[in-house]
């Protein structure tokens, strides 16, 4: 803290650009000049000193350019990831503090049940209330490191130089880090099994023929379309129209056809070169056949999804332009495909270009990342919509590597599928009623939350 102090006061007029190097070197001193002092003490002054300084340098006014914890990160500017919310009364923020100091002292006594449900009930009356975010990360930590450090990087997107939430998760950073990692190792090894199976095998055609038909199945419903599996089959295979249901609803699923075939024909092999008018022409043909005016063209109003504000109509071209920008990056395309695909997917529906057809066109776009990564693209089922919805508002908050992981899970759940309905005792697709997206995948690899 001393070296800090040092720096802010004296460096911008003193020493210039020595200011970095002489409080890195005052604090590794202080941390040396304290032989009384225990040492997980001396370790944890070294780490918050670092962190400190690495805010403080960085602007301690300003949010930081991106939440760098782990890899499964993507960078956010000012104010604008945060979704707008109404803001708790006082009354709510003194009920808060409240349970906040009575959850302190029954931590002390022991009672980490019940200090808990304090911090928990704290959170409800202020969800952005920074000290209950850390403490309950701090009870959390010992059986649950992901969602600890999930909400000490919640705590950092509110108040960036908060010493104990950095520190904090300078501590679980690499242990999460690691277990992403690992995770995204068991998926890799799940596409090189699928991809063993010759291409010739009748049950690997079969299974991916039907589950070309329960992605725009699923797609679909996720909207609100009450069209079943066997009528989506029906429209797609007959162009006849389904008695009792809506045109609109067989147009929507018309239009996912549509577009899943320009995919496969015209963009598959064009990995790093894609362009704007790609994603226009993914959703003209998502939404040709239900408002061939709005198909294929940027909104020209504001729109408001939930407590998220997407960019205004005339920054649209930019924001836009910035994405297929950083599709074609390096950057991006070393990346995981399953992090890729899902940041992608996650960038598109922020911007939120389009005045219908946005969720569905990011889901197109990212099963297209996926398949130019030679993946099989990803379903997501009509009963994980609550789940999804959920993943992209804690993106919304600042924190995206939820929502990512999610798509890994989706990706794992694809996986095991396929690899299940290719056995010798296949068991073929999950019906599309099911609650239960695939009642065998459990008992190959544990599916993390």
């Amino acid at each position: 803290m001393a070296a800090v102090t040092v720096c802010r006061y004296t460096g911008g007029r003193l020493l210039g650009g020595w200011c970095p190097l002489l409080c890195v070197l005052l604090g590794s001193l202080v941390v040396v000049l304290m032989p009384l002092v225990r040492e997980e003490d001396q370790c944890c002054a070294a780490l918050r000193g670092l962190s400190l300084l690495r805010c403080r340098l960085g602007g301690g006014s300003q949010r930081p350019a991106a939440v760098q914890t782990t890899s499964l990160t993507v960078p956010f500017t000012a104010m604008d990831v945060l979704p707008l919310r109404s803001k708790p009364s006082n009354e709510m923020k003194l009920e808060a503090k409240a349970a906040l100091q009575l959850a302190l002292e029954m931590r002390k006594l022991g009672k980490r049940e019940k200090a808990h449900k304090l911090l928990v009930h704290a959170l409800s009356m202020n969800p952005d209330f920074v000290d209950a975010l850390t403490e309950l990360g701090t009870i959390l930590e010992e059986k649950d490191v992901v969602q600890a450090d999930h909400l000490y990087t919640k705590a950092l997107a509110i108040s960036p130089c908060n010493e104990r939430a950095l520190v904090s998760r300078d501590r679980t950073s690499p242990l999460v880090e690691e277990i992403d990692l690992r995770y995204f190792g068991i998926i890799d090894s799940k596409v090189r099994r699928l991809m063993s199976i010759p291409k010739g095998n009748s049950a690997l055609r079969r299974v991916m023929e039907e589950t070309y038909y329960h992605h725009i199945y699923h797609t679909v419903a996720i909207e609100g379309s009450t069209l079943t599996l066997s009528e989506i089959r029906h429209i797609l295979e007959t162009r006849y129209a389904v008695a009792g249901k809506s045109l609109q609803e067989q147009n929507e699923a018309i239009g996912v056809d549509a577009a899943m075939k320009y995919i496969n024909t015209s963009l598959l092999s064009r990995a790093g070169t894609m362009d704007v008018s790609d994603i226009l022409g993914i959703h003209r043909r998502v939404l040709g056949y239900v408002d061939p005016v709005e198909g294929g063209r940027l909104r020209t109003n504001q729109v408001f999804v939930g407590h998220h504000i997407p960019p205004h109509p005339r920054d649209l071209q930019r924001h836009m332009q910035e994405l297929v920008q950083w599709l074609n990056s390096e950057d991006a395309l070393q990346m995981h495909p399953v992090e890729y695909a899902a940041l992608a997917h996650y960038k598109l529906v922020y911007v939120h270009p389009f005045v219908d057809g946005n969720g569905r066109t990011s889901r197109l776009l990212m099963n297209l990342v996926l398949m130019q990564a030679r993946y099989p693209p990803v379903t997501i089922r009509k009963e994980q919509r609550a789940e999804y919805y959920a993943a992209l508002d804690t993106a919304n908050e600042g924190d995206v590597r939820p929502f990512i992981r999610f798509i890994a899970k989706c990706t794992e759940m694809t996986l095991d599928t396929l690899l299940i309905s290719t056995t010798e005792h296949a068991v073929g697709l999950p019906g599309a009623s099911e609650d239960q997206a695939c009642p065998d995948c459990q008992q190959t690899i544990p599916i993390h939350n």
